[in-house]
Protein backbone atom coordinates (compact mmCIF):
# COMPACT_ATOMS: atom_id res chain seq x y z
CA UNK A 1 0.00 0.00 0.00
CA UNK A 2 1.46 3.36 -1.04
CA UNK A 3 1.72 6.04 1.64
CA UNK A 4 0.78 9.65 0.92
CA UNK A 5 1.05 12.75 3.10
CA UNK A 6 -1.85 15.15 2.49
CA UNK A 7 -1.48 18.29 4.58
CA UNK A 8 -4.62 20.12 5.70
CA UNK A 9 -6.69 16.95 5.85
CA UNK A 10 -9.22 18.57 8.21
CA UNK A 11 -9.85 21.44 5.81
CA UNK A 12 -12.25 21.87 2.91
CA UNK A 13 -10.05 20.82 0.00
CA UNK A 14 -7.59 18.62 1.91
CA UNK A 15 -10.31 16.44 3.46
CA UNK A 16 -11.93 15.80 0.07
CA UNK A 17 -8.61 14.97 -1.60
CA UNK A 18 -7.61 12.67 1.27
CA UNK A 19 -10.97 10.85 1.25
CA UNK A 20 -10.63 10.21 -2.49
CA UNK A 21 -7.14 8.76 -2.07
CA UNK A 22 -8.26 6.52 0.79
CA UNK A 23 -11.07 5.20 -1.42
CA UNK A 24 -8.43 4.36 -4.04
CA UNK A 25 -6.52 2.24 -1.54
CA UNK A 26 -3.75 4.58 -0.39
CA UNK A 27 -2.59 4.87 3.21
CA UNK A 28 -3.08 8.58 3.86
CA UNK A 29 -1.48 10.63 6.63
CA UNK A 30 -2.21 14.27 7.38
CA UNK A 31 -0.84 17.19 9.38
CA UNK A 32 -3.36 19.85 10.41
CA UNK A 33 -3.27 22.41 13.22
CA UNK A 34 -7.10 22.76 13.17
CA UNK A 35 -6.85 26.56 13.00
CA UNK A 36 -9.45 26.60 10.23
CA UNK A 37 -10.07 22.90 9.64
CA UNK A 38 -12.35 20.80 11.82
CA UNK A 39 -11.55 17.39 13.25
CA UNK A 40 -14.93 16.03 12.15
CA UNK A 41 -13.87 16.71 8.54
CA UNK A 42 -11.13 14.08 8.78
CA UNK A 43 -12.08 11.11 6.56
CA UNK A 44 -12.32 7.63 8.04
CA UNK A 45 -9.05 5.77 7.93
CA UNK A 46 -6.72 8.78 7.82
CA UNK A 47 -3.70 8.92 10.16
CA UNK A 48 -3.87 12.34 11.83
CA UNK A 49 -1.04 14.37 13.37
CA UNK A 50 -2.12 17.60 15.04
CA UNK A 51 0.42 20.38 14.55
CA UNK A 52 1.98 22.90 12.19
CA UNK A 53 3.58 21.92 8.90
CA UNK A 54 6.40 24.33 9.72
CA UNK A 55 7.29 22.31 12.85
CA UNK A 56 10.51 20.40 12.11
CA UNK A 57 10.12 18.26 15.25
CA UNK A 58 6.79 16.96 13.93
CA UNK A 59 8.06 16.25 10.43
CA UNK A 60 11.19 14.60 11.84
CA UNK A 61 8.91 12.33 13.89
CA UNK A 62 7.05 11.43 10.70
CA UNK A 63 10.33 10.90 8.86
CA UNK A 64 11.49 8.28 11.35
CA UNK A 65 8.27 6.28 11.11
CA UNK A 66 7.16 6.52 7.47
CA UNK A 67 8.33 6.43 3.87
CA UNK A 68 5.98 8.51 1.69
CA UNK A 69 5.49 8.18 -2.05
CA UNK A 70 4.16 11.70 -2.45
CA UNK A 71 3.32 14.89 -0.55
CA UNK A 72 0.19 16.87 -1.43
CA UNK A 73 0.65 20.17 0.39
CA UNK A 74 -2.80 21.73 0.73
CA UNK A 75 -2.63 23.14 4.28
CA UNK A 76 -2.11 26.84 4.83
CA UNK A 77 -3.65 30.14 5.71
CA UNK A 78 -5.93 30.83 2.74
CA UNK A 79 -7.23 34.38 3.15
CA UNK A 80 -5.64 37.47 1.67
CA UNK A 81 -7.59 39.61 4.14
CA UNK A 82 -6.35 37.66 7.18
CA UNK A 83 -2.76 37.78 5.94
CA UNK A 84 -2.68 41.54 6.62
CA UNK A 85 -3.74 40.97 10.22
CA UNK A 86 -0.76 38.75 11.07
CA UNK A 87 1.88 38.67 8.29
CA UNK A 88 4.37 36.67 10.38
CA UNK A 89 1.86 33.89 10.99
CA UNK A 90 1.05 33.88 7.29
CA UNK A 91 4.77 33.53 6.57
CA UNK A 92 5.00 30.51 8.87
CA UNK A 93 1.84 28.89 7.53
CA UNK A 94 2.45 29.49 3.82
CA UNK A 95 6.21 29.68 3.29
CA UNK A 96 8.12 28.05 6.15
CA UNK A 97 5.68 25.14 6.04
CA UNK A 98 6.40 24.56 2.35
CA UNK A 99 10.14 24.83 2.79
CA UNK A 100 10.07 22.45 5.76
CA UNK A 101 7.99 19.90 3.84
CA UNK A 102 10.23 20.10 0.76
CA UNK A 103 13.24 19.48 2.98
CA UNK A 104 11.35 16.61 4.60
CA UNK A 105 10.46 15.13 1.19
CA UNK A 106 14.08 15.20 0.06
CA UNK A 107 15.32 13.57 3.26
CA UNK A 108 12.45 11.05 3.16
CA UNK A 109 13.23 9.89 -0.35
CA UNK A 110 9.83 11.13 -1.48
CA UNK A 111 10.09 12.14 -5.14
CA UNK A 112 6.68 13.74 -5.79
CA UNK A 113 5.41 17.04 -4.32
CA UNK A 114 2.11 18.60 -5.42
CA UNK A 115 1.39 22.10 -4.13
CA UNK A 116 -1.89 23.99 -3.76
CA UNK A 117 -1.02 27.49 -4.95
CA UNK A 118 -3.44 30.27 -5.89
CA UNK A 119 -4.62 32.64 -8.60
CA UNK A 120 -3.74 35.44 -6.14
CA UNK A 121 -0.10 35.31 -7.28
CA UNK A 122 -1.12 37.25 -10.42
CA UNK A 123 -2.33 40.33 -8.51
CA UNK A 124 -4.21 43.02 -10.41
CA UNK A 125 -4.57 41.98 -14.02
CA UNK A 126 -6.01 43.41 -17.19
CA UNK A 127 -9.53 42.44 -18.22
CA UNK A 128 -8.36 39.46 -20.20
CA UNK A 129 -7.97 35.75 -19.71
CA UNK A 130 -4.82 35.00 -17.69
CA UNK A 131 -2.30 32.29 -18.52
CA UNK A 132 0.73 30.96 -16.65
CA UNK A 133 3.14 33.17 -18.59
CA UNK A 134 1.52 36.41 -17.40
CA UNK A 135 3.31 38.59 -14.86
CA UNK A 136 2.92 37.77 -11.17
CA UNK A 137 2.57 40.80 -8.92
CA UNK A 138 0.94 39.78 -5.60
CA UNK A 139 -1.28 42.24 -3.72
CA UNK A 140 -1.45 40.48 -0.34
CA UNK A 141 0.96 38.89 2.14
CA UNK A 142 -0.83 35.61 1.41
CA UNK A 143 -0.11 35.81 -2.31
CA UNK A 144 3.52 36.81 -1.72
CA UNK A 145 3.97 33.68 0.39
CA UNK A 146 2.34 31.44 -2.20
CA UNK A 147 4.58 32.82 -4.95
CA UNK A 148 7.65 32.32 -2.77
CA UNK A 149 6.60 28.71 -2.20
CA UNK A 150 6.25 28.17 -5.96
CA UNK A 151 9.85 29.28 -6.39
CA UNK A 152 11.03 26.91 -3.66
CA UNK A 153 9.28 24.10 -5.56
CA UNK A 154 11.05 25.14 -8.76
CA UNK A 155 14.43 24.99 -6.99
CA UNK A 156 13.70 21.65 -5.33
CA UNK A 157 12.71 20.24 -8.72
CA UNK A 158 16.29 20.89 -9.81
CA UNK A 159 17.39 18.96 -6.69
CA UNK A 160 15.55 15.82 -7.80
CA UNK A 161 11.99 16.14 -6.48
CA UNK A 162 9.14 16.04 -9.01
CA UNK A 163 7.15 19.18 -8.24
CA UNK A 164 4.10 20.98 -9.62
CA UNK A 165 2.15 24.02 -8.41
CA UNK A 166 -1.60 24.06 -9.00
CA UNK A 167 -2.84 27.65 -9.05
CA UNK A 168 -6.35 27.19 -7.69
CA UNK A 169 -8.93 29.78 -8.65
CA UNK A 170 -12.14 30.24 -6.57
CA UNK A 171 -12.94 26.76 -5.25
CA UNK A 172 -16.43 26.15 -3.84
CA UNK A 173 -18.80 23.35 -2.97
CA UNK A 174 -20.19 21.04 -0.26
CA UNK A 175 -18.05 20.92 2.86
CA UNK A 176 -16.81 24.50 2.62
CA UNK A 177 -16.53 26.32 5.96
CA UNK A 178 -19.70 28.40 6.25
CA UNK A 179 -18.48 30.10 9.44
CA UNK A 180 -15.39 31.64 7.82
CA UNK A 181 -16.61 34.94 6.36
CA UNK A 182 -13.15 36.03 5.21
CA UNK A 183 -12.47 33.29 2.66
CA UNK A 184 -14.57 31.79 -0.14
CA UNK A 185 -16.81 34.19 -2.03
CA UNK A 186 -19.66 31.76 -2.74
CA UNK A 187 -19.69 30.27 0.76
CA UNK A 188 -19.67 33.76 2.30
CA UNK A 189 -22.68 34.90 0.27
CA UNK A 190 -24.61 31.68 0.92
CA UNK A 191 -23.83 31.82 4.64
CA UNK A 192 -25.06 35.40 4.89
CA UNK A 193 -28.20 34.62 2.92
CA UNK A 194 -29.04 31.62 5.12
CA UNK A 195 -28.06 33.03 8.53
CA UNK A 196 -28.69 36.76 8.17
CA UNK A 197 -31.31 36.89 5.41
CA UNK A 198 -29.13 39.42 3.58
CA UNK A 199 -25.88 39.56 1.60
CA UNK A 200 -23.21 42.19 2.26
CA UNK A 201 -20.73 42.47 -0.59
CA UNK A 202 -17.22 43.84 -0.06
CA UNK A 203 -16.40 45.69 -3.29
CA UNK A 204 -18.02 46.32 -6.64
CA UNK A 205 -20.67 44.08 -8.25
CA UNK A 206 -18.61 44.40 -11.44
CA UNK A 207 -15.75 42.36 -9.97
CA UNK A 208 -15.34 38.95 -11.57
CA UNK A 209 -13.96 35.51 -10.77
CA UNK A 210 -13.47 32.01 -12.15
CA UNK A 211 -15.33 29.50 -9.95
CA UNK A 212 -14.14 25.87 -9.73
CA UNK A 213 -16.25 23.11 -8.19
CA UNK A 214 -14.60 21.04 -5.45
CA UNK A 215 -15.10 17.65 -7.14
CA UNK A 216 -13.14 18.89 -10.17
CA UNK A 217 -10.28 19.99 -7.92
CA UNK A 218 -10.21 16.55 -6.27
CA UNK A 219 -10.04 14.87 -9.69
CA UNK A 220 -7.16 17.15 -10.72
CA UNK A 221 -5.11 16.39 -7.59
CA UNK A 222 -5.80 12.71 -8.19
CA UNK A 223 -4.55 12.98 -11.79
CA UNK A 224 -1.28 14.60 -10.79
CA UNK A 225 -0.71 12.10 -8.01
CA UNK A 226 -1.44 9.03 -10.16
CA UNK A 227 -0.80 9.78 -13.82
CA UNK A 228 1.29 12.86 -14.46
CA UNK A 229 4.95 12.53 -15.50
CA UNK A 230 6.93 15.34 -13.91
CA UNK A 231 9.51 16.00 -16.61
CA UNK A 232 9.67 19.73 -15.83
CA UNK A 233 8.52 21.98 -13.04
CA UNK A 234 5.13 23.51 -13.92
CA UNK A 235 2.76 26.19 -12.65
CA UNK A 236 -0.76 25.32 -13.80
CA UNK A 237 -4.02 27.26 -13.66
CA UNK A 238 -6.86 25.24 -12.13
CA UNK A 239 -9.81 27.15 -13.52
CA UNK A 240 -12.79 26.84 -15.86
CA UNK A 241 -11.83 29.66 -18.21
CA UNK A 242 -15.24 31.27 -17.59
CA UNK A 243 -15.56 34.87 -16.38
CA UNK A 244 -18.38 35.35 -13.86
CA UNK A 245 -19.27 38.77 -12.51
CA UNK A 246 -20.22 39.13 -8.84
CA UNK A 247 -23.55 40.63 -9.95
CA UNK A 248 -24.32 37.50 -12.00
CA UNK A 249 -23.30 35.21 -9.14
CA UNK A 250 -25.59 37.07 -6.72
CA UNK A 251 -28.50 36.96 -9.16
CA UNK A 252 -27.97 33.23 -9.62
CA UNK A 253 -27.79 32.57 -5.86
CA UNK A 254 -30.98 34.56 -5.29
CA UNK A 255 -32.74 32.58 -7.99
CA UNK A 256 -31.82 29.25 -6.35
CA UNK A 257 -32.51 29.84 -2.65
CA UNK A 258 -36.04 29.72 -1.26
CA UNK A 259 -36.50 33.46 -0.72
CA UNK A 260 -34.72 36.36 -2.39
CA UNK A 261 -32.52 38.35 0.02
CA UNK A 262 -31.49 42.02 -0.09
CA UNK A 263 -27.94 42.88 -1.18
CA UNK A 264 -25.80 45.78 0.07
CA UNK A 265 -22.30 46.94 -0.87
CA UNK A 266 -19.41 48.21 1.27
CA UNK A 267 -15.73 49.00 0.61
CA UNK A 268 -13.49 46.19 -0.57
CA UNK A 269 -10.73 44.54 1.45
CA UNK A 270 -6.95 45.15 1.21
CA UNK A 271 -5.20 42.99 -1.36
CA UNK A 272 -8.39 41.86 -3.08
CA UNK A 273 -8.15 41.39 -6.82
CA UNK A 274 -10.78 43.31 -8.80
CA UNK A 275 -11.20 40.56 -11.33
CA UNK A 276 -9.51 37.47 -12.71
CA UNK A 277 -10.33 34.44 -14.83
CA UNK A 278 -7.89 31.93 -16.21
CA UNK A 279 -6.71 30.12 -19.30
CA UNK A 280 -6.82 26.38 -18.56
CA UNK A 281 -5.46 25.18 -21.90
CA UNK A 282 -2.12 24.11 -20.40
CA UNK A 283 -3.92 21.95 -17.82
CA UNK A 284 -6.37 20.48 -20.34
CA UNK A 285 -3.51 19.64 -22.70
CA UNK A 286 -2.23 17.32 -19.98
CA UNK A 287 -5.62 15.97 -18.88
CA UNK A 288 -7.04 15.58 -22.40
CA UNK A 289 -10.81 14.97 -22.15
CA UNK A 290 -11.37 16.51 -18.70
CA UNK A 291 -14.39 18.82 -18.42
CA UNK A 292 -15.34 21.19 -15.61
CA UNK A 293 -18.63 21.31 -13.70
CA UNK A 294 -20.77 24.30 -14.68
CA UNK A 295 -21.44 26.98 -12.07
CA UNK A 296 -25.18 26.33 -12.36
CA UNK A 297 -24.79 22.62 -11.60
CA UNK A 298 -22.18 23.21 -8.90
CA UNK A 299 -24.36 25.75 -7.09
CA UNK A 300 -27.30 23.35 -7.18
CA UNK A 301 -25.19 20.65 -5.52
CA UNK A 302 -23.78 23.06 -2.94
CA UNK A 303 -27.17 24.48 -1.99
CA UNK A 304 -28.73 21.00 -1.84
CA UNK A 305 -26.01 19.92 0.61
CA UNK A 306 -27.01 22.78 2.95
CA UNK A 307 -30.61 21.53 3.30
CA UNK A 308 -32.17 24.98 2.91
Amino acid sequence: MNKILVTGGAGFIGSKVAANLIEEGYEVHTIDNLSTGQENNLPNGIKFYKGDCSDEKLTNKLLKKNQFDSVLHIAGQSSGEISFEDPEKDLRDNVLSTLNLLKFAKENGCHKFIYASTMSVYGNVKNKIINEFDETKPLSMYAVGKLASENYLRIYHSLGIQTVSLRLFNVYGPGQNMQNLKQGMISIYLSQAINDNRIEVKGSPDRFRDFVYIDDVVDIFNFFNNQYKFDNYENLNVCTGIKTKVSHLLKTINSKIKSEVPISYIDGTPGDQFGIYGDNSKLLHLMKDFSFTTLDKGLDSFIKSLNI
